[in-house]
């Protein structure tokens, strides 16, 4: 699909596959904490938390925690209110980076996020800036014997769900549709008894911005690990792309 990188491709395999129980659980929980507070705590009328709570649990989070997770999300938790705040910036190489983050404090994780691009030769953005070059997309990640292309778009098509691409690799499948094809395809999978290993609507570059020198194809992959790994940002999406050449000199220089 457009702006869907290989780079993008392999970082998303990573997370799935992470086997650090600790960074699991604090992905699945933001996930379940952001459904909640989209859609509220009622499993049947929320298929997103749903699906994330499915999730949490395949990885054998606790109950209290997926709980927490849900109460955070919904306020009911005391204690100060979350607010969703996108911030917008460039990574070197001119790499458009959305970083989205759930926050009771938000004077604070600006200037946390700030920091962080200041630290790793990037820069904060006005907004609006990078997030028009970006569109929201179902996406769902199926592993195992389930993560069949042509099985799962026969399934997709069939319940009438508008599927724009199913990307196999490695026994993994990721299935982007429209954004509000979510519910529907979460119940066609749920009713076909197909676990699902992630899902969310990220946001999705319209067109990838190719890095060719492998310092700053560096440079930009670590600045977005960073983010990441901040306990307040929920989210970073960009629309980096390395080629298979400029990847293979990265891992050569380690």
């Amino acid at each position: 699909m457009s702006g869907h990188s290989k780079w993008s491709t392999i970082k998303n395999k990573k997370a799935a596959t992470d086997a650090k129980r600790g960074q699991a659980f604090s992905r699945l929980s933001k996930e379940v904490t952001l459904a909640a507070k989209s859609g509220g705590k009622d499993l049947d009328m929320n298929p997103r938390l749903r699906t994330a709570v499915a999730a949490a649990k395949a990885v054998n989070m606790p109950n209290d925690n997926i709980e927490r997770a849900i109460k955070k999300g919904t306020g009911e938790l005391q204690g100060a209110v979350l607010e969703e705040i996108m911030y917008e910036g460039y990574a070197p190489g001119g790499v458009g980076v959305l970083v989205c983050t759930l926050t009771d404090n938000r004077n604070r994780t600006a200037a946390n996020v700030r920091s962080t691009f200041t630290k790793h030769n990037g820069s904060m953005a006005a907004a609006n800036a990078v997030a028009w070059q970006f569109h929201r997309k179902s996406r769902f990640v199926i592993e195992g014997e389930h993560a069949n292309e042509d099985k799962l778009m026969e399934l997709l098509l069939d319940s009438g769900a508008d599927v724009q691409d199913i990307i196999v690799s490695d026994g993994m499948a990721e299935i982007f549709a429209a954004a509000d094809a979510f519910a529907a395809i979460a119940q066609t999978l749920e009713k076909a008894k197909i676990p699902v290993s992630e899902s969310s609507i990220p946001m999705l570059p319209e067109t990838p911005m190719v890095v060719t020198d492998p310092s700053l194809a560096r440079q930009a992959a670590k600045l977005i690990e960073i983010l990441e790994e901040d306990d307040e940002v929920q989210a970073v999406y960009s629309n980096l792309e390395i080629s298979d050449e400029v990847a293979a000199k990265m891992a050569e220089e380690g």
